[in-house]
């Protein structure tokens, strides 16, 4: 079986969509799958090529047993609309002209920007074979949510772009229940939606003590560190934990690593307030991730406030679950529904300071309950095992290639 998979984000870039597809694709491979990635140079979030990669037309490479094709696209740092839009379109446009070139049984194509998807359904087009579109995010309306673009006629075109696109899909694989019910209200067949949710890859994320030099380098010792590892974008709110961080004596040590579109901005609150509480660090290569987060005492995993953030589920959750870190939890909807339902954390209101202190100082103090989160965490880990998650996809994508030979 032939796989092609198109994805903005591979290896060794670190963020969600990179992992997802990544750690699938690699158990696919396993199960005597021949699989191709069409990707880009890595660059995300900051906008610049990694060592020993060039911006190339056209390069290859093998990644644990995955081909990966990488192609020539517009780069740029993951803020402002214009250049992400020619990002998006160079990506789309590239990634369909090489598509053209891979011998496949069937195409996938994941969001969020799901000018990829534009990429999936011209190929599926011309190459004549099935297609299934990835939802990972419910874009444009995340868009909205954020603020980033106001309804407009762009948006009323993107909205029914999306539209179309869950129509000509041969399937459609969304990460949550919510975003499953959101496509099917708005029209779309139900039998041809299937959810696949995040999960985690347990044989890479393991309990370990904590690295003591990390502990030095960074002056954590006798701190309750409270960690964030991810993409500071305008959906995270981060802003707002500064903002509860001068509240706090340096007992509590917040840990930002990352990047993205609004970090500037928040190293300049930290500084502007004298934050001594608050360390913020680039992003870290994908092999330091677990050692980051086994210095932490807890996981931060915070949205903005919104009824469209009800929908996601963050798939931090499921790696700092596995590490046993109990998770501090800023979303509501299904995200808060798994937390609450594992015990694995405890749950705060979207940018309510109080509640969000109360909440910090309770899983800080009782320790009797931090040790019950734990034990929610190893559950809730077991149970989103990437393995058996990539397993279920390829069924859904063996049985799709059978549909379309009947």
């Amino acid at each position: 079986m032939n796989i092609l998979f198109l994805s903005d984000n591979f290896p060794p870039e670190v963020n969600a969509p990179a992992n997802r597809t990544y750690e699938h694709c690699s158990e696919w491979v396993k199960k005597g799958a021949n699989v191709t990635v069409i990707t880009c140079a890595p660059n995300f979030p900051q906008g610049k090529i990694y060592e020993g990669y060039k911006n190339k037309i056209y390069q290859k490479e093998i990644i644990d047993g995955i081909n990966v094709i990488r192609v020539w696209s517009y780069i740029a740092p993951n803020k402002g609309i214009a250049k992400r839009i020619m990002d998006y379109f160079s990506f789309a446009f590239m990634a369909f002209w090489a598509s053209l070139f891979v011998k496949t049984d069937i195409l996938i194509a994941t969001s969020p920007q799901f000018f990829t998807a534009v990429a999936g359904f011209f190929a599926s087009f011309f190459k004549k074979k099935p297609w299934i579109m990835e939802v990972r995010d419910l874009w444009p309306e995340s868009i909205k949510a954020v603020g980033a673009l106001k309804q407009n006629r762009l948006i009323f075109w993107l909205e029914k772009l999306e539209l179309f696109l869950y129509r000509k899909a041969s399937k459609i694989i969304v990460v949550t229940d919510a975003f499953k019910e959101n496509i099917k209200i708005r029209g779309i067949r139900e039998e041809k939606i299937f959810v696949v949710k995040n999960g985690v890859k347990l044989d890479r994320f393991k309990p370990n003590d904590k690295n003591a030099k990390i502990i030095h380098r960074l002056k954590l010792g006798n701190k309750f560190v409270v960690g964030y590892l991810g993409t500071h974008g305008m959906a995270h709110k981060l802003d707002f934990i500064l903002e509860c961080a001068r509240n706090l004596n340096n007992n509590i040590h917040f840990l930002f690593i990352g990047d993205g579109a609004e970090k500037h901005k928040l190293l300049e609150m930290k500084e502007k307030w004298n934050l001594e509480n608050v360390t913020m660090l680039p992003s870290v290569p994908k092999d330091e991730v677990e050692e980051y987060i086994n210095v932490t005492d807890i996981a931060l995993v915070p949205l903005k406030k919104s009824d469209t953030f009800k929908t996601v589920i963050p798939s931090k959750i499921f790696e700092n679950s596995a590490l046993r870190k109990p998770i501090l939890l800023g979303v509501e909807g299904e995200s808060k529904s798994i937390i609450q339902k594992y015990n694995a954390g405890i749950c705060f209101e979207p940018e309510n300071k109080v509640d969000f202190l109360e909440k910090l100082e309770k899983i800080k103090r009782d320790k009797d309950f931090y040790k019950e989160c734990q034990k929610g965490c190893d559950l809730l880990a077991k149970n989103f095992d990437r393995k058996i998650l990539a397993n279920k996809m390829l069924k859904i994508i063996e049985d799709t290639i059978s549909d379309s030979i009947k």
